[in-house]
């Protein structure tokens, strides 16, 4: 799935061309705090409803809130806080109590970020870890943080003048929904070709090796399969308070040609209702429809 990449966020806008998303890479690119993505959303939410359109659509990543610069420094002292400090925190029941002393073990300019978040986040920013030290950001309702900062922007512009329209925002966390759904006739042969390949690797006696198949925009009985070594794939990162080898995060590259097609049309589709419903999973019918890969893919590959 990608806990902390925005693929899944970018396919989902080219799909549907809502009015905005969110991509994650970009903001750490860009080093957009969190006043800024809040004015960004403000304004375009001001623009629509200049337009008499007081509705609209934004895709945000789950992983979002570790991408945005001071919150990704507070994420990183809260791991390595949390890491030394275990059982000091379970021990504390009371939730101002936890919050306090959690906010003691940051430095000052962290401690000021932590304690201007609403409760609720705080809590949820000190949740357990989990395996390899990462804090859970599906657990992190970041969605409903910039529904009310947005909330709290649009009143003072509306108090300026700026802003004449309505915001009644509502929020639906899709994550565990997308990981239920149903596969695709392109996901069933692709996930099966990577076990069957997994399983001829494995017959050659090989081992640490980790099955890809290639060339996926073309029919399934001309893809190509292939294995790659697994410490081909890793590098150090720190993790749990320690210096430790994993495998890289393959995150959204804002030079690839899918981010660069959403990036051409988002202001557009910002202030103009550019919706595309995609309609249902085709399961039988012409393969240019039932087996067709994904837009991000077509991009990239075609």
């Amino acid at each position: 799935m990608g806990r902390s990449a925005s693929h899944i966020t970018l396919e989902c806008v080219l799909k549907t061309h809502v009015n905005l998303a969110l991509i994650s890479e970009e903001v750490a690119e860009k080093k957009q705090t969190l006043g800024q993505i809040v004015d960004q959303i403000a304004e375009m939410v001001a623009a629509r409803a200049a337009n008499k359109e007081n509705f609209g659509v934004i895709l945000i990543p789950e992983g979002l809130i570790e991408f945005i610069p001071e919150m990704r420094v507070l994420i990183s002292e809260l791991n390595d806080a949390l890491a030394k400090n275990a059982d000091a925190v379970a021990k504390i029941t009371d939730k101002t109590e936890k919050i306090a002393f959690i906010s003691s073990l940051l430095t000052p300019a962290s401690a000021a970020v932590f304690n201007v978040l609403p409760e609720q986040i705080k809590l949820q920013l000190s949740n357990d870890r989990d395996p390899h030290g990462n804090v859970q950001v599906s657990l992190i309702e970041t969605e409903k943080l910039l529904v009310e900062l947005v909330k709290n922007k649009l009143a003072e512009m509306k108090k300026a003048g700026t802003y004449t329209g309505k915001f009644s925002a509502l929020t639906h966390f899709f994550g565990y929904e997308g990981r239920c759904s149903a596969p695709s006739n392109f996901d069933a042969d692709y996930c099966y070709s990577l076990g069957y390949n997994a399983a001829a690797i494995i017959g050659t006696g090989a081992t640490a090796y980790m099955s890809y198949i290639s060339g996926l925009v073309k029919p399934a009985d001309e893809w190509s399969a292939g294995a790659v070594p697994l410490t081909a794939m890793m590098n150090v990162e720190h993790r749990h308070g320690a210096d430790k080898p994993v495998i890289k995060k393959a995150l959204v590259e804002l030079n690839g040609k899918p981010f660069k097609a959403y990036a051409a049309k988002r202001a557009q589709w910002a202030v103009e209702t550019s919706y595309v419903y995609p309609g249902p999973i085709q399961y039988y019918g012409p393969s240019e429809v039932c087996d067709a890969t994904t837009v991000t893919l077509q991009l990239e590959q075609n």
